[in-house]
């Protein structure tokens, strides 16, 4: 196995099915506040982001002349608008904040110095503010549509219908919220506008994490705990008593076609209306690997809950095929054929395109409460197969990085971690105590050598993940970040490494092992490391956590909430200060990112970890126990060394090797027979010899 660094380091070369995802106007530049205003009246925005990719600029390509024209007149706008805004043409400054607001603001508290005592419920409540502030700009400006524009105060739609994109991800942090009033307008919306049934190609995975796995988190939280955000027409016997069940179970229906394929695999979409599956229009037709084996949480879950097995046994004849191709060390192309079940090239990583599988290892695990050891199997593969080929350090500072290898485990490793990669340390230390803090594993007697060692890995992968918000100028994090590395790059087998100190300042040693490109500067809410966060502090009980945590939801209001009452917007780079801004706000800053926030600060007792598993999309689903006919329908292939899987020895190897070890033990009696009469007439010899 290589080790060394990969020669493309210095200069970023995104992989060219990436590219598919970008936007298919934006410009190259980056954008001021009013810049990015202006902008809007000029070019198409770009198609909604997907979670699991990256966000790709577009190419720096001459522009016509009108675009150059277009591009001067917009600064030299802005330069007078900003002279203007500041109060430079006025008789009185009323202000210099980026987003004005008056002394009675529910943001002043913005300005005031921080208390002694930390009042976490407090806390907690300026999160539900911003949700509600994120959720009342969408409700006024573009109520109804998929995607939402802030800035420019507009909404548009993903498909001809529209697929309640936002409002349906949405519903579970309202009910945890307790936004009652909001809940039932969301609901009412649903009741009567919500239809699925329209010819529209759609995301297989994106559709389901976020759609059906909403309605299904919706559903558990208004069963289970009716005085979330209570509303009458949901209790037992009235008439929308299974609003979101009839939804989930109508789109999953829809879904299943994506499952038609010769191999078992999904593909990349599937049309709604005629419930064809579709293959991917990029990558040779390949799906993505993550997201043709992150469907299963959803399917499983709704199994159950139906009775419906064809829902169960889809998703896991899946992850039988993708298990049967038996790669090395459980670390899968990131890149899957739905026509035959093989994979596609050798780019292996956790970031796009590869995350969530190996998140949905452990999380069906524990699902199913334990009753499945084939998916722990699974993880505890996989994870050992990171520690061995894509865990490295930082030169200076020893931060530990989950590299990529682009080309395949023997070749180079390169040191780049997407912000998705930012979901394993948390999703590592779950799988350490199952959900239970970790003293209460170690009262189980559930605790050992591997759990604890686990459990460092996942602390020092935080702090790196958290690293690549404070070395940026916002505090907050990019797209994509870089590291420096030895060449070739040290390996845990190197270590122990202990990591510098996140001391402050702008030139702090430690951040020059942090690389960040400028195409890689934007921030699009993304949930990942507020995610570790929660985990790590309802595991260890570590305050330090809480404490990054609200740091890092500071420089979200800071940073990303825009003037007057529209909400919060994406970052088109965190690099400097004020921020330019790309006039989106993604679903996932109210189903993950927000959400998140508001658990980290909530008591352990809420949403106990040990009793519920969330999905890639921060749906809720609970545990339960294998019913209903419900069983792991497959088992792994026996494996070598490698964990690659054994090659079947055919029927007349089988009989040669009888034959070989017959002969072999013949042969070994006949020289034991030849030893032992060797031994007597040695013995005669020596008798002969004494008597003379």
């Amino acid at each position: 196995m290589s080790f060394s660094a990969s020669g493309n380091v210095n200069g970023h070369h995104r992989h060219p099915s990436d590219a598919s995802w970008g936007s298919a106007g934006h410009n190259a530049y980056t954008k001021s506040n009013i810049g990015a205003k202006l902008d809007g009246y000029f070019d198409k925005k770009e198609l909604p982001m997907y979670k699991d990719k990256p966000y790709n600029y577009a190419s720096s390509r001459r522009k016509p002349w009108y675009q150059k024209w277009r591009f001067t007149f917009a600064v030299i706008l802005s330069l007078f608008a900003l002279l203007y805004w500041i109060g430079l043409f006025s008789p009185a400054t009323t202000g210099t904040a980026r987003v004005k607001e008056t002394s009675k603001s529910t943001w002043s508290w913005m300005n005031k110095p921080g208390a002694a005592k930390v009042d976490w419920d407090d806390r907690r409540e300026k999160v539900k503010e911003a949700f509600m502030r994120s959720w009342d700009g969408y409700e006024k400006y573009a109520w109804g549509y998929d995607q939402y524009a802030p800035l420019s105060k507009r909404g548009s739609q993903m498909t001809p219908g529209g697929m309640g994109w936002i409002i349906v991800d949405a519903l579970d942090t309202l009910m945890i919220m307790n936004l009652t009033s909001r809940l039932s307008h969301a609901r009412e919306w649903m009741s009567t506008t919500l239809n699925y049934d329209q010819d529209q190609e759609v995301n297989t995975f994106e559709t389901t994490i976020r759609m059906l796995g909403g309605l299904l988190s919706a559903h558990y939280l208004s069963t289970t705990f009716p005085d979330m955000a209570p509303l009458a027409d949901d209790d037992q016997g009235a008439p929308g008593e299974d609003l979101y069940l009839e939804k989930a179970t109508d789109l999953a229906d829809r879904i299943l076609g994506a499952f038609e394929s010769d191999s078992g695999v999904p593909y990349a979409s599937v049309n709604l209306k005629t419930l064809k599956g579709v293959p991917s229009h990029a990558d040779n037709g390949a799906s993505s690997t993550a997201e043709a084996t992150s469907l299963q949480l959803e399917f499983k879950y709704l199994a159950m809950l139906t009775g419906e097995k064809d829902y169960w046994s889809k998703v896991e004849r899946v992850m039988q095929i993708v298990d049967d191709n038996g790669m090395e060390d459980g670390l899968l192309p990131i890149f899957i054929y739905a026509h035959d079940g093989t994979f596609k090239g050798a780019n292996i990583r956790l970031g796009s395109r590869g995350d969530s599988y190996y998140e949905y290892l452990i999380k069906q695990y524990l699902q199913t409460s334990n009753e499945e050891p084939i998916y722990l199997d699974l993880w505890n593969q996989a994870l050992a197969g990171v520690r061995k080929h894509l865990i490295t350090y930082s030169k200076k500072s020893h931060f530990t990085i989950i590299a990529e290898r682009p080309n395949g485990l023997e070749a180079d490793l390169q040191p780049k971690m997407d912000h998705l990669v930012c979901f394993m340390p948390g999703t590592i230390a779950l799988a350490a105590t199952g959900g239970k803090t970790v003293a209460e594993a170690k009262k189980a007697g559930q605790w050992g050598k591997k759990e604890q060692a686990d459990l460092d890995l996942a602390i020092e992968l935080t702090k790196t993940c958290w690293g690549m918000y404070k070395t940026t100028a916002t505090g907050l994090a990019p797209e994509i970040t870089f590291f420096e590395v030895d060449s070739p790059p040290k390996s845990e087998a190197d270590g122990p490494f202990r990591s510098a100190e996140l001391v402050p300042g702008a030139s702090a040693e430690w951040k020059d092992d942090f690389v960040i490109k400028s195409q890689d500067a934007h921030n699009l809410q993304r949930p990942e490391t507020v995610e570790t966060l929660f985990y790590m502090w309802r595991i260890t009980g570590d305050d330090m956590y809480r404490n990054w945590g609200w740091e890092m939801f500071n420089s979200f209001v800071n940073y990303t909430r825009v003037e007057g009452d529209a909400g919060f917007t994406s970052l088109s780079t965190v690099l400097e200060v004020p921020p330019g801004t790309r006039d989106n706000m993604e679903s996932f800053w109210l189903a993950e990112t927000l959400k998140y926030f508001y658990l980290l600060f909530s008591p352990t007792d809420f949403l106990p970890l040990d009793t519920i598993v969330l999905n890639t999309e921060a749906h809720i689903f609970p545990r339960f126990k294998l019913i209903r006919g419900l069983k792991t329908g497959w088992e792994r292939k026996p494996r070598d060394k490698d964990g690659k899987v054994a090659r079947e020895r055919k029927p007349h190897e089988d009989r040669a090797k009888v034959l070989e070890s017959k002969a072999s033990g013949e042969e070994k009696g006949k020289g034991a027979a030849e030893t032992k009469d060797a031994e007597g007439k040695g013995k005669e010899k020596e008798k002969e010899k004494g008597v003379s």
